[in-house]
């Protein structure tokens, strides 16, 4: 068996990074970007201001003075005079401040009166003015990320309107058993209903991939090996269950000599395969739904990441208080499902790899090291969020 950082490393070594492609800006939300980015104009591209007010000399501000009105300058508007000694321009809020102005005196500062205003008593010190390139200048690029809400709109800002991404891992995922049935049909005596290949399509999807749900493999070479083949244009293939060394695991026997590894020391998911089929690569996931699903957020999600060209490294961890004991931990590093809560983590007693609906009500995967010893109350342990805590 190898480590979960020896797998990581192993599934990196087997990834190929995603080709570009160039996409509206309006569907780059959430892409992660090929190449840098270079700001095609400064913003702001002049000096603005930042308030509704009146555009003045510093000099001229003093308690009582009055100062003439000149004009008036909307947002988006303009006026090519220069503010003088005693004089003032009624500007608003992202308004080209003009020449000959330093200050914006705001509108709660003054009584107007006419063509005149007068400063006032207890007057707010802010200038309110927004600097040329306050915020960034031409040739200011956006570093290779993904493409956050906050970073389309500064992509916006930027003047990109279609953006260099990454193009999207197409991954296929096969569910393989003689045991399962699609959710709606009727299960057999024997048989269950396919579930952890929805909960792994919807980790793959949040974390920018293609997903597509095969037709379930039999527990034959010959079902496996069609069904692969229906997936020769992807990416990357997953499968689910047979990932094991039964007398039933398929996977195993499909990949043979390209298999990079078949174990892994931690729990839940010790059952995970990795190699090449045919030149493409394979990730075998267990069977087990709450080892399909900790896996996919341990090992997809890294992977996902450096296909799409983004630092290969595993998921980031935080760290919070235990709310109870806990006890010793065995020898496999141990992925415990966990409800964080504040700065305050609770490990759920019941940690079977089957009990869906204890992961369903996990938002965290609580950390152990193999043999770590037993924890009191407070004690922080490290944890992988499951989603925005």
């Amino acid at each position: 068996m190898i480590t979960v950082d020896e797998a990581l490393s192993h599934l990196f070594s087997l990834c190929r990074v995603m080709p570009g492609e160039v996409v509206p800006l309006v569907r780059a939300e959430g892409r992660v970007l090929s190449d840098l980015v270079a700001a095609q104009r400064t913003q702001p591209p002049f000096p603005a201001s930042a308030m509704d007010g009146y555009a003045v000399r510093s000099a001229d501000i003093v308690p009582g003075a009055t100062l003439r009105v000149l004009a008036e300058i909307p947002a988006g508007g303009a006026w090519h005079g220069t503010v003088t000694a005693g004089t003032a321009v009624r500007i608003f809020t992202g308004a080209p401040v003009p020449e000959g102005a330093d200050r914006i005196l705001i509108q709660e500062d003054v009584r107007r009166d006419g063509d005149t205003i007068t400063v006032g008593d207890n007057l707010d010190e802010s200038p309110y003015l927004r600097p040329a390139g306050g915020d960034f200048e031409v040739g200011d690029t956006l570093d290779i990320c993904r493409i956050s809400p906050a970073r389309q709109s500064l992509l916006a800002a930027m003047n990109i309107a279609h953006v260099p991404v990454r193009r999207q891992p197409r991954v296929a995922l096969i569910a393989t058993g003689d045991e399962l049935v699609v959710p709606g049909e009727a299960p057999g005596p024997s048989q269950i209903v396919s579930s952890n290949i929805y909960g792994v399509a919807s980790i793959l999807r949040a974390q920018g991939a293609l997903p597509h749900i095969m037709p379930i493999a039999r527990d034959t070479a010959q079902s496996l090996s069609a069904t692969l083949a229906l997936a020769s244009d992807c990416d990357l293939v997953v499968t689910l269950g047979g990932a094991s060394v039964g007398d039933h695991d398929v996977v195993a026997q499909v990949l043979g000599g390209e298999m990079s590894f078949n174990k892994v020391r931690m729990r839940p998911g010790k059952p995970l395969m990795a190699g090449r089929f045919q030149k493409q690569m394979i990730v075998g996931l267990p069977g087990n739904p709450v080892s399909a699903l900790v896996c996919a957020h341990v090992f997809l999600r890294p992977l996902i990441d450096a296909m799409l060209g983004l630092p290969q490294r595993a998921l980031p961890r935080r760290s919070a208080a235990l709310s109870h004991d806990l006890g010793a931990n065995g020898g496999r590093e141990h992925y415990m499902r966990a409800l964080v809560s504040g700065d305050t983590v609770k490990v759920f007693d019941r940690q079977d790899s089957s009990l869906l609906s204890v992961i369903a009500n996990a938002n965290a995967l609580v950390v152990r090291e193999p043999n770590a010893p037993p924890l009191k109350q407070g004690a922080r342990v490290p944890f992988v969020p499951l989603s925005d805590l």
